[in-house]
């Protein structure tokens, strides 16, 4: 299980919709978990909103092992919990009837903990390859990935110690659960992200998968060449105020992949993680073919990575 975590505005969203991509093209078979509910992952796909059952986003085929999407909200998964155990009238009256808020306030993190004893049923079942798990934005994110431990701290026994424990131990084992993070060469997302990665080590205890850096600029040649006299020498004419309108935007450029790039470093110096880039598409919208390309580029960049040990 991978989850997939970063500040809001970084493309958390798109990039788990593009591993999942890529997952299903090297033969893994995906399942998409969305916690928030805010239905993009459905729109990435140009599909309907997903639900709490299991809806199809890439049907299986030749060149895709397929993907398939829910989302997990505390009160779905309890009700699942209590039908699973034969309590089916108790947990409509204990929705229906705001018992579930009481409960959330008197025990905190117990909400986090019915959507993560959710999915980590859903990996115990072997039904996927893989788990993507849509996670809140990072400062939630920590909290949601915390509740676990102190849960098992709190609750020394009974039913909801047994579930925490149980999360728990997923979320421990890095050959089961890794967070990848997610976010922009920026400088105040790159510190957060920086400052997430560290808390989530040290009070969660989960594994890092390497780091996604989303919207990279790729570097052009030829910024600083005279705009006027690249025009002559290919034998294009420039109309008043073109020339001084390529310089602008030249030096925009410049700037922008300069500032891009020490944050890079900087990044690279503060966590020791390898860096999965994925360009910046100049798209007021992604869909599919946009998700295609980025999978292709996560794929290529995971396939780039030295082997664990050499």
């Amino acid at each position: 299980m991978i989850i997939v975590a970063g500040k809001g505005g970084v493309g958390k969203t798109a990039v788990t919709a593009a591993l999942a991509v890529a997952a299903s093209t090297v033969g893994l078979r995906t399942l998409v978990v969305e916690v928030e509910g805010k239905g993009t992952m459905a729109s990435l796909f140009e599909s309907d909103r997903l639900s709490y059952e299991e809806l199809v986003l890439i049907e299986a085929a030749v060149d895709h092992a397929g993907v398939s999407a829910r989302t997990v909200t505390p009160d779905d998964a309890l009700l699942d919990y209590l039908a699973e155990r034969g309590l089916q009238r108790l947990s409509n009256r204990l929705v229906s009837s705001g018992l579930l808020d009481m409960v959330a306030t008197a025990v905190p993190g117990i909400r986090d903990i019915l959507v993560l004893g959710k999915v980590k049923q859903l990996e115990r079942s072997g039904d996927w390859d893989l788990i993507l798990l849509d996670a809140p934005a990072a400062g939630h994110a920590i909290t949601f990935l915390r509740s676990a431990r102190g849960l098992v701290d709190a609750v020394k026994v009974g039913p909801i110690n047994t579930q925490a424990q149980e999360v728990l131990d997923l979320l421990t084992d890095a050959a089961r659960c890794r967070v990848m993070l997610v976010t922009v060469p920026e400088e105040t997302p790159v510190n957060e992200l920086v400052e997430t990665a560290y808390s989530l080590e040290d009070q969660v205890g989960v594994a890092l998968a390497p780091v996604v850096v989303n919207g990279v600029y790729p570097h052009l040649a030829g910024l600083a060449v005279d705009p006027e006299r690249a025009a002559e020498e290919v034998g294009v004419g420039l109309v008043a105020g073109e020339s001084d309108l390529l310089r602008e935007a030249a030096a925009f450029r410049s700037a922008r992949t300069e500032l891009q790039d020490q944050q890079l470093h900087r990044m690279a110096d503060e966590l020791p993680l390898p860096q999965l880039h994925l360009p910046y598409l100049f798209t007021s919208e992604l869909g599919r073919e946009e998700l295609d390309e980025l999978a292709a580029q996560l794929v290529r960049r995971i396939e780039a990575l030295p082997a664990v040990g050499s």
